[in-house]
């Protein structure tokens, strides 16, 4: 088994306000370490906030295998695509100076695009553009080694037929942030990095952040590993200058990605409209959704809001996960190419994000069967249903309740399946089980305990 150096670092570099618990620490560092085993990664720096504040920063492993150079805090990682919800925040800043909108079309910026007219900056930024991506294994192919530019890659991969319809699906395509790193150096006349550094970084206090295609990556920073099957870590090519660009080209500490949740949770470099567009999720055009953002996935974690994304450049993986609502975040940068960052950030996050409780769970179970129960005789437990449930079980309907559900005889299982909130009540999902069927119950419960909706259905075949 590999030996995992554990590092403290100092308040110099990433100041701790907050404090985890002694069995939260130790829980933390033993996931580190056994997942860097497992996984054969070198190291991973791991930064904790909790109530809004830093408050675990650590360092294990090695940063270097050749010669032997522990992992320290203070280390730039590779954030790779992480660096997607940056740039879509510097759109969102023009577009609060109404210098863009997120309904421009691609044509307004770079006309000779293939159908600029038809795909919009929301379509790039959601990856709903159909696009296709110049970067879509997980290695460094011949033919990145090679120095680029965006214009190249945009020449290349932006100027083929759409892989699909805009807006009618969705798939992960790097070639759509080039697209919009171009956009903003067309707006702002600048370089990319120059205008994140003046306008998020800095205010902020993100020092560390540079851009790996313009700015050189030294010896005292963390080399790049990758493993074949189950060999050991090796050395790895990292791709040529350029390949990276607007689609993951930053490279900072895990204590500056830190400081950049923090500020997603409090608010502090977007106005609301903005952060709320930045952290919605995007649906195609047929309704469905995409579980999608701005350049963040977004989704809820037992009941807990979450906005997270992954990055892999060669050589280096980051994972990135943010609880606006319980001001939490969790960020693990690695550099290995192994599972072991996405691992570890799981790991932590469960540790972190205490159970939702839900105190009204048992009476609406309760509540629910002794409703199923009388239907199944043909009466109607007026006291537990709202007055619209109670219009809705005409003498009809009660009647066709009980005729098809009488015989069915008492459920052998009563369980609720799924919670969520919707309209100002909440929404229950039962699974009744019958000697001779399961059934689905979808229920509307009013914050005054009675049901205003009761539907049954068959379940489904497993």
């Amino acid at each position: 088994m590999m030996r995992i150096w554990i590092l403290v670092f100092g308040f110099c570099v990433a100041p701790v306000f907050a404090q985890l618990p002694a069995a939260t620490q130790t829980a933390v560092d033993e996931t580190a370490a056994k997942i860097l085993a497992q996984t054969g990664v070198p190291s991973a720096s791991i930064i904790v906030v909790t109530g809004g504040k830093i408050a675990y920063v650590r360092a294990y492993g090695d940063a270097r295998l050749d010669p032997k150079t522990p992992a320290r805090p203070e280390m730039r990682y590779k954030i790779a695509s992480n660096s997607k919800q940056i740039a879509a925040t510097a759109i969102l800043l023009l577009a609060e100076q109404n210098k863009i909108s997120l309904d421009d079309p691609v044509a307004r910026f770079l006309p000779q695009l293939t159908r600029a007219q038809e795909v919009t900056i929301r379509e790039l930024l959601s990856h709903t553009s159909g696009y296709q991506d110049y970067y879509p294994l997980d290695y460094v192919a011949p033919f990145m080694i090679a120095a680029t530019t965006p214009q190249q890659i945009l020449d290349v991969w932006a100027k083929k037929p759409l892989d699909f319809e805009p807006g009618a699906q969705w798939q992960y395509s790097n070639t759509n942030y080039v697209i919009i790193g171009q956009i903003i150096e067309k707006i702002t006349g600048q370089p990319l990095i120059d205008f994140l550094r003046a306008r998020i970084f800095e205010p902020l206090g993100m020092h560390t952040p540079i851009d790996v295609g313009r700015e050189p990556w030294s010896d005292s920073d963390p080399g790049g590993y990758t493993t074949y099957a189950l060999g050991p870590a090796r050395a790895v090519q990292p791709e040529g200058n350029g390949w990276m660009y607007a689609a993951g080209e930053l490279a900072m500490t895990a204590s500056d990605l830190a400081r950049w949740d923090i500020s997603l949770m409090n608010g502090t470099v977007l106005k609301p409209a903005s952060l709320h567009a930045l952290t919605t999720e995007v649906g195609l055009k047929g309704g469905t959704g995409t579980g999608y953002a701005l350049g963040l996935q977004v989704s809820k974690t037992d009941g807990h809001r979450r906005w997270g994304h992954s990055g892999g450049a060669a050589g280096f993986v980051s994972y990135n996960a943010t609880f606006p609502d319980d001001k939490i975040s969790v960020t693990v940068l690695t550099n290995g190419e192994d599972g072991a960052a996405s691992r570890i950030e799981r790991e932590i996050e469960h540790l972190m994000l205490a159970p939702v409780t839900d105190p009204e769970a048992a009476l609406s179970l309760q509540h629910a069967r002794q409703i199923f129960i009388g239907l199944q005789k043909g009466e109607l437990e007026e006291t537990l249903v709202s007055s619209d449930l109670k219009a809705y079980f005409t003498p009809q309907a009660i009647a066709d309740f009980s005729a098809s559900l009488g015989p069915l005889g008492a459920p052998s299982g009563f369980s609720q399946t799924a919670s969520e909130g919707r309209g100002g009540m909440t929404v229950r999902t039962f699974r009744i089980q019958t000697s001779s069927q399961s059934l689905n119950l979808s229920t509307y419960v009013t914050p005054d305990g009675k049901f205003a909706q009761f539907l049954i259905s068959p379940a489904s075949k497993p």
